[in-house]
């Protein structure tokens, strides 16, 4: 983090403004709606009434979403400084979105002007019993994301440059993040991005090539994804070929804690003991809190240890965020945790 112009911000990321309605389902109710267990799809208008029309009588629970939301708001909670670039419509759901990251105090490109007519993107997390989340996704206003969302100023007086990796799916969101990328560099912030799902290796694999890039500083991914990437089960024939790709990278394995991977080097830290209910939001919890701990001087053995406490948490309750409460208690442990 060479950035030499004195940062307002801590993180600035860019990604998909999607609004999550979470439902509670069966593996039965996957297979009848033909739902693919575990993994993110993108859907159309369509398919998504009908999705709805097989969940019009299963309760639900709306929060902001999106992957880079959530861990722009998770680090923001902690005490970090944020900034969002994405896309809404003019709608409800648009003015939900937006005041959600106003109250988690998140700046964003979307006060700075009027969102165009349209719907807003959505996200359909459905959970089964065995705290698995599969997600079905419309885009919405959030496909037409492009670089007009874009703060150029304040991408160079941040720390860090954060690249949601779902915007491999994106022709105009994927300029808009490589666009990004490229003002981050030349102005010397620190570049961060995510796998994000399997879906997005199997099927956008040269978007998020691009977006990793050269000079990357953090990497995150879960052992799933990594085992797609690399084309192996064998742990450290992974480990080898995702230390190619970035300075740091976070592998996370569940309930095994993860792995940080840095100059050859390998730490393993283990995760907090839970009961997982739902893993919808863990990845991105994970990210958010470790890219406040590093911005905030901490080693990256001591963000990895706040990482999955925060990870822990969000997973053993349902829902994709925590409360500022809860993330309030977080930090107090993690005070006592490192000694301060």
């Amino acid at each position: 983090m060479a950035n030499p112009i004195s940062p307002i911000y801590d993180l600035y990321a860019i990604g998909n403004a999607l609004v999550d309605s979470e439902f509670e389902v069966s593996d039965a109710h996957l297979i009848a709606m033909g739902v693919d267990k575990r993994h993110m799809t993108l859907i159309d208008e369509a398919r998504r009434a009908e999705l709805l029309g097989h969940l019009s009588t299963t309760a639900s629970r709306r929060t902001g979403g999106g992957s880079a939301g959530n861990t722009v708001v998770a680090l923001a909670q902690l005490g970090g400084r944020a900034f969002y670039s994405c896309r809404v419509a003019d709608d409800e759901l648009g003015k939900f979105y937006t005041q959600d990251l106003i109250d988690n105090q998140v700046d964003t490109n979307l006060t700075h002007a009027q969102p165009a007519p349209g719907q807003t993107g959505s996200c359909m997390v459905m959970v089964t019993p065995d705290a698995e989340r599969s997600m079905s996704t419309f885009l919405g206003a959030t496909a037409e994301l492009d670089a007009t969302a874009l703060h150029e100023q304040d991408i160079a007086r941040s720390l860090i440059f954060y690249m949601e990796g779902y915007l491999a799916a994106s022709p105009t969101g994927l300029q808009a993040a490589l666009q990004g990328r490229q003002i981050a560099l030349d102005a010397g912030v620190a570049l961060a991005t995510t796998l994000s799902d399997v879906s997005m290796i199997n099927f956008c694999r040269p978007g998020l090539n691009a977006i990793v890039g050269e000079s990357l500083t953090y990497l995150f991914c879960n052992e799933e994804e990594a085992q797609v990437w690399c084309g192996t089960q064998d742990l450290q024939a992974i480990t080898g070929q995702l230390s190619q790709l970035a300075r740091t990278v976070c592998l996370t394995r569940g309930p095994q804690g993860c792995v940080v991977l840095e100059g050859g080097q390998q730490t393993v830290v283990p995760a907090a003991t839970v009961k997982a209910l739902d893993t919808n939001g863990a990845g991105d919890m994970f990210a958010g809190a470790f890219l406040y701990a590093v911005t905030h001087g901490h080693s990256h053995a001591h963000a990895a240890w706040l990482a999955n406490q925060a990870a822990a948490q969000v997973v053993s309750q349902y829902g994709n965020r925590l409360t500022s409460a809860d993330m309030g208690g977080l930090k107090a442990r993690f005070a006592q945790h490192v000694g301060i």
